[in-house]
């Protein structure tokens, strides 16, 4: 069966630039599937047409275009395009995902490549990647690469008739790739081990993961800054992993703390619902990173560390602290399989060593009493005398992962 990159654009509003899009992708050896999202008029161009595309989401084309609901009918359009990627995915066909467009049409593309898993090449050809605030709504957490072609796409000049053949060489060269799925992600005997991690606990996270790859593990991390530890608990949902170190997870505190960090209210759940072995510490949990511009008075006087020009950490006031402490009692209770939650006694990360004036150890310990008191009895806590970036600490980590995680081969 022929594999297919898949092109979404809006042939109402750029058909000349899109079949030369898709000529230059067949030109270099792609078998292109033109998708069209357009709604003002059909294309005979279109492989798949937007009538196509308005039928897989359950909706009618002409009342579509018909009425004046826009963000409906867009969302509609959006709906039936995944399903239609879906399809192709599902079915073995889908080697790659390009899209064309200004916002809107960005918007729209963007959506349909994040609902396709991690490991399905995605290209997005925008006029409009560099708008503030527009570039991290287009890539989420998807794993989607995004051309600015700074010049508006309109017309064929000979700038653009570059852009897009350099862009159809970036996506036939993506898509030449051995296709990635969650089956041929692991080495054959390794179980697959997702680790979150941040520059406080850098240390500990490369002490774990070379131990543990010593061993048999494959570890992957993510940079726990809101983002990349929001796609890993979207990729655990997946079954990607097989077991999580959850050495920085400060995202789940500041979700509900308003910090920088949030990484959203699913964080802290997927392993737990699905009954994947953790092991959890408490890196930079007692931080928190409001934006400066919504400092209230009292956030001047806290304790702070600056890891840069542009982050602070202040440290967690006592009510904060054993709220957040609350919420994580809550998400780890529920976990299905087993759970070790590791307590350092010297500091939580290399911003509060003892030494340092950010270290509270009352308050920290604050955290393990509502933690002891509210969690469920299967959640089993140990203290460690350590700082979380001691080496002490990352061989407690490995000690208790060796213990709960699967066995390699």
């Amino acid at each position: 069966m022929d594999r297919v990159i898949l092109i979404i654009s809006t042939l109402d509003t750029k058909g000349p630039e899109t079949l030369f899009l898709r000529d230059c992708v067949r030109n270099k050896g792609g078998n292109p599937l033109l998708l069209d999202l357009g709604m003002s008029a059909d294309s005979p161009e279109a492989d798949v047409s937007s009538g196509d595309v308005a039928k897989a989401a359950g909706a009618n084309i002409e009342e579509i275009r018909a009425s004046r609901e826009r963000k409906k009918i867009t969302r509609q359009m959006i709906n039936g395009a995944v399903n239609m990627a879906k399809d192709l995915l599902q079915e073995g066909r889908l080697a790659g995902v390009i899209g064309l467009g200004g916002s809107t049409g960005s918007l729209m593309a963007t959506d349909v490549m994040r609902a396709l898993p991690f490991g399905v090449p995605k290209l997005m050809v925008s006029s409009t990647a560099a708008l503030p605030g527009l570039a991290t709504r287009y890539i989420g957490t998807g794993d989607l690469a995004i051309l600015h072609t700074v010049i508006e796409i309109s017309g064929l000049s000979r700038p653009m008739k570059n852009l897009l053949d350099r862009a159809a060489g970036a996506i036939v060269g993506m898509s030449a790739a051995e296709p990635l799925t969650v089956e041929s992600a692991r080495e054959k005997g390794k179980p697959l081990v997702a680790m979150s991690m941040f520059g406080p606990t850098e240390r500990c996270a490369q002490h774990v993961r070379e131990k543990l790859e010593k061993q048999g593990f494959h570890v992957i991390g993510f940079s726990a800054a809101g983002v990349c530890d929001r796609a890993m608990e979207e990729m655990i949902r997946t079954r990607f992993f097989d077991a999580v170190v959850d050495l920085a997870p400060g995202g789940a505190g500041e979700e509900i703390l308003g910090g920088m960090r949030a990484a959203g209210p699913e964080r802290l759940t997927w392993a737990a619902k699905l009954g994947i072995p953790q092991v959890v510490a408490p890196g930079g949990v007692n931080l928190t990173s409001p934006r400066k511009s919504h400092y209230k008075p009292e956030h001047h006087q806290r304790r702070k560390f600056d890891l840069d020009e542009l982050r602070t950490f202040l440290r967690v006031s006592d009510e904060e602290m054993e709220q957040v402490a609350g919420v994580f009692a809550e998400k780890l209770s529920s976990a299905a399989g087993p759970i070790v939650f590791l307590f350092p006694t010297k500091g939580w990360s290399s911003v509060d060593p003892p030494s340092g004036h950010m270290f509270d150890e009352a308050q920290d310990r604050l955290f393990l009493e509502v933690l002891r008191a509210k969690a469920a009895p299967n959640v089993e806590i140990r203290e460690v005398e350590a700082n979380l970036e001691d080496d002490a600490f990352g061989d407690a980590v490995c000690e208790a992962c060796l213990r709960v995680f699967p066995k390699p081969e």
